[in-house]
């Protein structure tokens, strides 16, 4: 099977949400689903959304296997163009395992370093994250504000795209700036 990685294309931005959706359902249920999908399409929407990190994996018949986005994200008003956040990831469920995630999210460190950003959050499970790179946030004054309930510390993690670059990077995650969080 030939697998493509592009940023996203007109052909793609309904099938996206959709998978999106799926995905989250499945993994969850219908309300995480509809929530996640949501974000996406709040991202979208916004001045932090990113078009040429807004990446699909596609087979030879343009079937999308997967899904990742990185957007722009701020910590305090802070960092803007150094910064962004990866979320969400999704597979499709019967492509699981075949580090179709993987791929995208390796692509994606290389696009946003071409772009001169120089690290990226996630908060998710540490097991996932963890063997591309990411580490708990905390240790490098990246914490969650209060308002952000985390299962452990450990799922707020960030990745240096480029060395140094957390030595000034710092302050409170907030996601109150996305309505469909809050």
């Amino acid at each position: 099977m030939e697998r493509r990685i592009m940023p996203i294309q007109p052909r793609h931005l309904l099938p996206a949400l959709e998978m999106v959706d799926q995905v989250f359902t499945a993994w969850a249920d219908e309300a995480e689903g509809r929530t996640v999908r949501a974000l996406v399409e709040e991202i979208r929407s916004k001045r932090y959304y990113l078009p040429q990190l807004e990446l699909v994996m596609t087979d030879e018949n343009d079937q999308l296997l997967g899904y990742a986005m990185f957007s722009r994200f701020h910590l305090e008003g802070k960092f803007e163009d150094e910064l962004l956040i990866l979320t969400p990831v999704a597979v499709r469920t019967d492509m699981q395992r075949q580090h179709i995630s993987k791929d995208l999210i390796e692509y994606g460190f290389d696009r946003a370093r071409e772009l001169g950003f120089k690290a990226v959050l996630v908060e998710g499970n540490p097991r996932n994250y963890n063997p591309r790179g990411f580490v708990t946030s905390a240790p490098h004054g990246i914490v969650p504000c209060a308002k952000l309930q985390l299962p452990a510390i450990e799922c707020l993690m960030v990745k240096e795209l480029v060395p140094g670059a957390l030595e000034h990077i710092r302050g409170e995650v907030d996601y109150s700036f996305y309505e469909t969080l809050t």
